[in-house]
Formats: structure tokens, sequence, C-alpha cells
């Protein structure tokens, strides 16, 4: 099949939807099929598109940034002279420019093209009104014409729902991970070693886009009572700083809590899985989330993990760590129940190697994903 991949940003650190898209075209090629992704040149990342082998990425120029509305315009005459020698189009993210422009050239040349929003349906947390106009001029109608949609768990298939999807239309398929990365896992106390971590330190591991949707300030706040009452613990925050980052080290300067809290910047490749082979637990306390890769990786590499219940992924962790109510009680509860038992950390992470190898490998998802393909294709 020939199969067009469509993201507006092709960068690791912009979240991980882009690596769905690198994991997908991967996998894809190596099984023979014909893949291009068209993007921006926002932020593109030559490094990360170049390892893509056998897969043609093309970033068309950017002329504005509008509240994160990237505006591709030559895309348009591109897709023009090139959407119809595609068999099948899979458009990643909802509210983005490149998915209206590809809804109308579809519509004309009769191309099907399956549609994965990535947790980005409802109208929460910022920019409600410009969400709501988008959906009007553009979104229900990308929505209507949309051969198939990819739900990542039940719950968004309910909001593909009740924004007028047939249940028929509607594929809950998780996201997954590279197995192959977690075959040989470093050893224990690299990441310690690189950034001057005590032997005798717990480490408590946030890592992830810097943003207040992923409640990191939560977490600072519920640490900073942690630590008056513990010693040697660390609290590592690691991720690109998606505009919240600033206000986050103004509530740690508040709190006085400097000198127990090591900012990281982004991790990726093997600094990442170092880091979550070091961490005695890893802490994931968003106000929204659909289905985080972080949770898996962190089970890959047997680490026990704590979330929120607004965490899409919070049905599959009951025996990998905690799930907890947005509240700083009962994240600070889980937080101690963890780290005081080693036992039941031990047990947590053999338990998160074998969920992620018998469900959440690429190569399985990536098969389900091609008959999809197959079954919708022109």
């Amino acid at each position: 099949m020939k199969i067009l991949q469509v993201i507006p940003y092709f960068n690791p650190k912009k979240g991980g939807d882009v690596a769905v898209s690198y994991q997908l075209s991967k996998y894809l090629s190596q099984m023979g099929h014909d893949v291009t992704i068209i993007t921006s040149n926002n932020e593109f990342d030559v490094n990360y598109a170049n390892s893509l082998l056998n897969v043609n990425v093309i970033p068309f120029d950017c002329l504005i940034n509008l509240n994160k509305l990237i505006i591709t315009p030559d895309m348009n005459k591109w897709l023009n002279n090139e959407i119809n020698t595609f068999d099948i189009i899979h458009l990643h993210n909802f509210r983005t420019y490149q998915n209206s422009v590809i809804q109308y050239y579809a519509k004309k040349y009769g191309i099907p093209y399956i549609l994965q929003a990535h947790g980005s349906l409802p109208r929460i947390i910022e920019k409600k009104g410009l969400k709501y106009l988008f959906d009007i001029f553009f979104g229900y109608r990308i929505l209507r014409d949309a051969s198939k949609v990819i739900a990542l768990t039940k719950t968004e298939a309910e909001q593909y729902k009740n924004m007028g999807v047939d249940e028929n239309r509607i594929k809950i398929l998780p996201n997954g991970i590279d197995l192959s990365e977690y075959e040989k896992l470093p050893d224990k106390g690299i990441f310690r070693m690189k950034y001057g971590i005590k032997g005798n330190e717990k480490i408590v591991l946030f890592l992830g886009r810097i943003h207040r949707i992923k409640g990191v300030d939560l977490l600072v706040e519920t640490f900073s009572d942690f630590a008056n009452k513990t010693e040697n613990v660390k609290l590592v925050i690691a991720g690109p700083d998606d505009g919240f980052l600033s206000t986050l080290k103004g509530q740690i300067e508040y709190l006085q809590i400097g000198n127990r809290i090591l900012f990281t910047g982004p991790l990726y490749g093997l600094d990442k899985v170092e880091a979550f082979v070091d961490a005695d637990v890893y802490i994931l306390p968003s106000v929204y989330e659909t289905f985080p890769n972080t949770v898996l990786e962190a089970c890959a590499c047997g680490t026990p993990v704590i979330v929120t219940d607004r965490c899409g992924i919070s049905d599959i962790v009951e025996n990998v760590g905690f799930v907890v109510e947005y509240d700083k009680e009962q994240l600070e509860d889980a937080i101690i129940r963890i780290l005081n038992d080693e036992s039941l950390r031990r047990e947590f992470g053999d338990n998160g190697k074998k969920l992620v190898r018998a469900r959440f490998g690429w190569d399985k998802i990536v098969r389900t994903m091609e008959i999809m393909y197959e079954d919708t294709k022109k």
C-alpha cells in the first residue's frame, strides 16, 4: 500500500502523537509499504526524520503558527497533485490546519482517511472558544468524512460518539512501545552518576511535557509536604517546557524545596531509559490524559507507576502501581507506600514488564493497523 501520514509537527519533544506517527511509519515501511509523512518545518527535527529509513518525510514551510494552529499553505498544491497516488491517509491529532485541507482534497479525489485524535477531542484546559469555532467550521466535517477513527481507550470512543461519529466507524486501538529498546536494560546507577544523585536517595520521577495539563504542580505541592517529613528522596522532573516551566519554578522557589528537585530537561533514547531504570517510582498526576506512553515505558523498565484516575490508561495500572484521585493526600499516601515497600516495588515492576510485552508491542499493534488500512483503502 501507499500510505500518507499527516502530522502538523515532527519533533519528539512535541509529545506522543509524534512518537506514534514515527513508530507506525517505521514498522509499516519494514513490512514493505510505501510510507510518506507530510508535516511542517515548525521546530522540525531533521535528525529524527532522517532516522526513519525508507520513509519520505516532507516538511512544508510554516507561514504562521496561530495559537498552535500551524499554517502550511504550500502543502495545498502538493496535495492537489499527489493525493490521488495514495491508497490511504492517516491523520494524527484533530484540530489542525493540515486535517482541514486533507478533508477537502480527500473528498475531492475519493481517497479514504483515518483519523487518530490522540486525546485532543475534548475542549478543556485552554482555548475552549477557539476549539469550538474550529469544530463548527472544520472539525465536524473532518469527523463526518473519516472512514474510520481510532480511539486509544473506551473513554475516547465515547468522546467520538458525543461528537457524532457512528459506533461502527470507531476502532479502539492502544498505543504501543518499541520492545527492542527494552530488551537489554542499562545497569542501575548510571542516571544517578550522571546527575550526582546519592545512592541512598530514592528517586521520584516525572517525565513528560511540562504543561499544566500534566499536573506536575500538584506533584510539586505534594512533594513539598512529603520532603518536610522524609530525607533522602529526590524529585526528578524531566521533559521539555510546554509553557509552564517558569510557573513551576516559581512554585518551587515559593515552597523553598529547590535543593530537593532536579530538572534534567528533555530525555530521549537511552538517557530516558536510564532515568526510568534508576527511578523508584514514576508519577503522572495528569489533569487529563488519554493514553500516556510514558507509563508503558516505565513499566517496560520495571518501574512502579502512580497515575491519577483522569489518565485514560488507569485501568491497566491495577497490578503495576496505584491509581489515585487528583488529590494531594492520596498522591502522598501512594508515594509513601511504594517507597517504603521494596517487595511491592519489585512486584509492581515485574508485573509491568510482563504487561507491556504481552499487550503493547508495536509489532502487534501495527499489524492490526495494517488490516484496518487494507479494509479501508481505495
